[in-house]
């Protein structure tokens, strides 16, 4: 049987190494052999992929995917891409956009030049679904015209609109998913849940943004890579799909639910000045891969929370050391 070669850019990050140890994993194809490429900046972490280092069919390369060098030598090999990686904290980039340009606008030119000369089959481009901006009723469909309010997501409609750009100039099959927010282990503690739980679990209050009435729509890690998944097996050429969780929560909503997880006091919620440009509201309509692909996340919220707050609980080595060095 032959495999089929993918190259997973930020497969050492939050999302990308769950979606390798997912291939490489006892339930995976079977059929794939996956090379991660990987710049480890402060959140990709080696450890995520510790349970898939020994496996036969698994390589990785630290290395910059604006390393056109680097990136084309790699991409000759490989039949597939899937492209994770990406600057994705909407904070930082209020700081100083330049990383998110750098690695997403001209990151993902470069990758999408490679795979072009290379004559690579697929690429599969991850993006967000703040790249639709904010709507106050309703769900964005795919056709929604893009949006954007910060320099993150910016960026990331950017790298969107330039990888489809490659598909219809060029004949490259680039399909892009946007998925809603995600959640899960090993995610790095900068981000809204992982942060509010660790926070709750050393008996620290949570900063939550404005009045904390933003709704984010929830998507279990583990569903978001089946998604991605089916896209990469099934989707069709030039085509983008949506990948939300279903379940709507405000920000406070979410709050209370992991201050009753973590066992925290009642007060621990601190409300603090609102972030800038901050969208109201996200919802993704799955209508999409649900009728073309069979899409359906199966992770409750209730439960995957739970298991989420348990794994943050029993991996303080994991992600103490990460809170520590932000701190520095």
């Amino acid at each position: 049987m032959t495999s089929t070669h993918i190259l997973v850019t930020g497969g050492a990050g939050f999302i990308g190494s769950t979606y390798v140890r997912t291939l490489l994993g006892p339930d995976g194809p079977g059929d794939v052999k996956v090379t991660v490429l990987d710049r480890l900046t402060y959140a990709g972490n080696p450890a995520n992929l510790d349970p898939v280092r020994e496996h036969p069919a698994f390589g990785f390369v630290r290395g910059d995917i604006t390393d056109s060098a680097l990136v084309g030598m790699l991409m000759a090999r490989v039949d597939q891409v899937v492209n994770f990686a990406a600057e994705s904290h909407v904070d930082r980039s209020l700081a100083s956009s330049a990383p998110f340009v750098r690695t997403n606008v001209v990151g993902t030119q470069v990758l999408l030049d490679a795979a072009l000369q290379a004559g690579v089959r697929t690429f599969v481009q991850i993006s967000t679904d703040e790249v639709y901006g904010s709507i106050a009723e309703g769900s964005w469909s795919e056709e929604r015209p893009l949006a954007p309010n910060s320099p993150y997501s910016a960026s990331k409609a950017a790298a969107d609109l330039l990888a489809l750009s490659y598909h219809r100039s060029h004949g490259l099959d680039v399909r892009v998913t946007r998925c809603s927010n995600n959640y899960g282990s090993h995610q790095y503690p900068e981000k809204i849940i992982p942060l509010f739980v660790t926070n709750l679990l050393d008996g620290k209050k949570v900063p939550l943004y404005g009045d904390g009435r933003n709704v984010r729509d929830w998507l279990h890690v583990d569903d978001h890579v089946q998604g991605v998944e089916l896209v990469r097996t099934a989707g069709r050429p030039g085509e983008v799909y949506n990948i939300g969780g279903g379940t709507e929560l405000t920000n406070r909503e979410l709050a209370d639910l992991l201050v009753t997880a973590c066992d925290a006091d009642g007060d621990s919620v601190e409300y603090v000045a609102d972030r800038k440009g901050h969208d109201r509201r996200y919802s993704v309509d799955c209508t999409k891969i649900r009728t073309e692909l069979g899409y359906r996340p199966v992770r409750n919220l209730t439960a995957g929370l739970a298991e989420t707050v348990a794994w943050y609980r029993g991996n303080r080595k994991w992600w103490e050391p990460l809170k520590e060095r932000a701190m520095v």
